[in-house]
């Protein structure tokens, strides 16, 4: 099979899964979206679990041509502030290019919950988040340990329904109309300035 047209049915699924749910996502509307003649889709990927699999396969690897990308970009941040920069435009990722793609994966989550095969699929991309973000407030210099260290990326990871929803009500509340104030709030509730906590951003220590 051809492999440049299986890439853009694999896309084309994506912008279905985010524009129209999981409910909408259907081989015909696949054929549609990527304008190919009907039944393509069909060929490619057989049956719904195939295509959903195509389309899980897709967001984990389009989320480490992401992350690849923006480790090309520059150099770790090297200190708070340089961290709330970084968080602030992953956040501003989210409403941005990133949008299709999130939207995507949430569709995904969701199904995930009935299928442990397609939960396999989606696991090293939270994984690799818990990992790298880590790395990130350690290279920081912040006082890292693993369980602060998972609240800021749990945090994260819960800032993104929201965004995605654009509810303003909820935004405000949540304090993500500013993605950096938001960012800055956070790492100031885990890791406040004001005293000092256990813990060496050189080494983790607990």
């Amino acid at each position: 099979m051809n492999p440049d047209r299986r890439d853009r049915l694999r896309d084309a699924a994506i912008g279905v899964l985010a524009a129209a749910g999981g409910r909408g996502l259907t081989h015909r509307a696949v054929d549609a979206a990527a304008d190919v003649p009907h039944g393509t889709t069909k060929n490619y990927f057989p049956t719904r679990d195939a295509l959903l699999r195509a389309v899980a396969e897709r967001c984990l690897e389009q989320y480490r041509d992401t992350t690849a990308q923006m480790a090309a970009a520059g150099a770790p941040p090297t200190d708070r502030e340089g961290l709330v920069g970084m968080f602030g435009d992953l956040l501003r990722n989210v409403v941005g290019p990133g949008r299709p793609r999130l939207l995507a994966y949430l569709e995904l989550q969701a199904e995930a919950a009935r299928k442990p095969w397609l939960s396999a699929v989606l696991d090293p991309i939270a994984a690799s988040d818990f990992a790298g973000l880590e790395t990130a407030q350690r290279t920081a210099g912040l006082p890292v340990t693993p369980q602060r260290a998972a609240v800021v990326t749990l945090a994260m990871h819960a800032a993104i329904p929201h965004l995605l929803a654009d509810g303003p009500a909820t935004l405000a509340a949540a304090g993500l109309g500013d993605p950096d104030r938001f960012a800055r709030d956070l790492l100031q509730a885990v890791y406040p300035e004001d005293r000092k906590l256990p813990g060496n951003g050189a080494d983790g220590g607990s």
